[in-house]
């Protein structure tokens, strides 16, 4: 693909504009000392953000009522669900179900996309 047809600008909400592609992992730039997150796209159905971590930085312990799957796109780092610690690489991922306690453990820097899917849990 022609590098000059990629996408690095956003649209006016924020998010990446629709029906241009991009790099995934250049969506987000890495500040020191910070957790940096960007949306991708926000629906009322769920929504898809970049974030990136600078080296010691994590996410403390949470509960979502809505399944989130985190992929690293660059770096590797630990996330916790239920107690029990999976490491993943760049290109990995894990589903963290709804109502599951997690949180990500610094590794290093890394970045990760988060995608949270809340349909289904309309009944």
């Amino acid at each position: 693909m022609d590098t000059t047809e990629l996408e690095k600008t956003p649209n006016k909400d924020g998010e990446i504009a629709k029906g241009t592609a991009h790099i995934v992992v250049e969506l987000i730039e890495y500040e020191h000392n910070a957790v940096v997150s960007k949306s991708i796209m926000k629906k009322a159905t769920g929504s898809i953000n970049a974030m990136s971590f600078a080296s010691g930085e994590g996410l403390n312990e949470k509960v979502s009522p809505f399944d989130t799957y985190a992929q690293v796109i660059d770096g590797s780092a630990i996330i916790v669900i239920d107690g029990k610690a999976t490491k993943l690489e760049t290109g990995e991922g894990i589903i963290v179900p709804a109502h599951s306690p997690n949180h990500v453990k610094p590794n290093g820097r890394f970045k990760m996309l988060l995608t949270v899917i809340k349909s289904g849990y309309e009944d």
